[in-house]
């Protein structure tokens, strides 16, 4: 059995932007792999805390060892946990879905494409929908964004669909869904604002960019709106 045939259970909760990631990856790969759902917000089974991943966080994978039920992880199995690290997995485990270059140049930049999302952006969805937070940090971290997207091509770094695009996808469309609904605890009138921002001329290149991330067959895979929604819905009462 080649490296890339071994068998994968990933360990997933659909409202979590971080297995979104993980879930996409392993579609753009064509992965042939099994899930285990795990309940974010209620006490982890001691086998998950014990044999998968101690923090109790998903997305986390196994790799490898014998095809087993995903609550009896089998010892044989190689245990991967962090998303940055699951998608850089997967991405050299399947060099043919081309998702990391191999031009260490270009490999830079879906880095630091990454880093950027992981340090402006992500970080501004909780907290304008979960914690309210002004909408201008929706923005500031757009434009962060927006700085490094290519004049040429669809994709973070150009022609090529990488991980960076992978990391940016569910927090854009998580903001959009969010704001769309009425989701959140920002202030009234702040979900109007962000979309009506986001679709001025100032942020032509990061909307067109977002229509582009959500037409991705990977991205309609895994998401799904409507539970989402329902359960912000529950998480924001």
């Amino acid at each position: 059995m080649s490296s890339s045939d071994k068998q994968i259970t990933l360990y997933y909760n659909k409202l979590s932007v971080h297995v979104q990631r993980a879930s996409m990856v392993l579609e753009e790969a064509k992965v042939n792999y099994k899930k285990y759902p795990i309940q974010i917000f209620a006490p982890k089974p001691d086998w998950y805390l014990e044999k998968i991943n101690p923090r109790g966080l998903v997305p986390a994978i196994t790799y490898g060892g014998p095809d087993v039920p995903g609550d009896q992880p089998s010892p044989e199995a190689t245990v991967i946990i962090e998303t940055s690290i699951i998608m850089e997995f997967i991405a050299d485990l399947h060099p043919e879905a081309n998702l990391l270059p191999k031009d260490p140049v270009e490999r830079a930049k879906v880095r630091l494409f990454i880093d950027t999302v992981n340090t402006r952006f992500a970080p501004t969805f909780l907290g304008f929908v979960a914690n309210g937070d002004s909408y201008q940090t929706v923005l500031d971290g757009a434009r962060a964004v927006q700085k490094l997207l290519p004049d040429y091509g669809k994709w973070a770094i150009g022609d090529q669909f990488t991980i960076a695009d992978i990391a940016i996808a569910p927090f854009v469309s998580r903001i959009e869904l969010a704001s769309t609904c009425g989701v959140g605890k920002y202030a009234a009138g702040e979900d109007r604002l962000v979309l009506d921002a986001l679709n001025s001329p100032e942020f032509a290149k990061f909307k067109a960019y977002s229509a582009n991330l959500q037409e991705r067959p990977s991205f309609k895979a895994t998401f799904d709106g409507d539970y989402i929604i329902d359960e912000l819905k529950k998480l924001l009462v």
